[in-house]
């Protein structure tokens, strides 16, 4: 199916631009919204959960938690090993996520509008299909 690549960066980079306005409100960026949407979902992680959830380099997230804890989003507790720094929201992280995720919920819907369940079901089965092959497509030696 040629061009559908072209078709989802059409889709993608828009949607991008409405969360990063929604957030933007909040002096967050989607990229920061990640970290905390990832926290909240496994209560704490580490720098390298994430960057391996996310299938970026380390040292991004690492500057993505840092300024979520100089805005007191998150906060560093101890870990097992003193080399991993082990994260959490914060109280005010968690009141934070739950006013976004209010808002981002009534952006899906907005999006979502005039699109049939059926096919809505049919899109949210097939981004992770083609998020693996992707990946898989990056290791050769599978």
């Amino acid at each position: 199916m040629q061009g559908f690549f072209q078709q989802y960066i059409r889709v993608y980079r828009p949607l991008i631009s409405k969360l990063n306005e929604t957030l933007g409100e909040y002096e967050l960026s989607y990229s920061l919204w990640q970290v905390i949407w990832y926290i909240n979902k496994n209560q704490q992680s580490t720098l390298v959960d994430i960057s391996n959830y996310y299938n970026v380099e380390k040292p991004t997230v690492t500057r993505a938690v840092k300024r979520l804890e100089e805005k007191l989003i998150i906060k560093v507790i101890p870990g097992k090993d003193k080399r991993e720094k082990v994260i959490q929201l914060t109280d005010i992280g968690e009141d934070l996520y739950q006013i976004i995720r209010q808002k981002i919920t009534e952006l899906e819907y907005s999006v979502m509008s005039g699109i049939s369940k059926e096919e809505q079901n049919a899109a949210f089965q097939l981004l992770p299909k083609l998020r693996k092959n992707i990946l898989k497509e990056g290791r050769k030696d599978e």
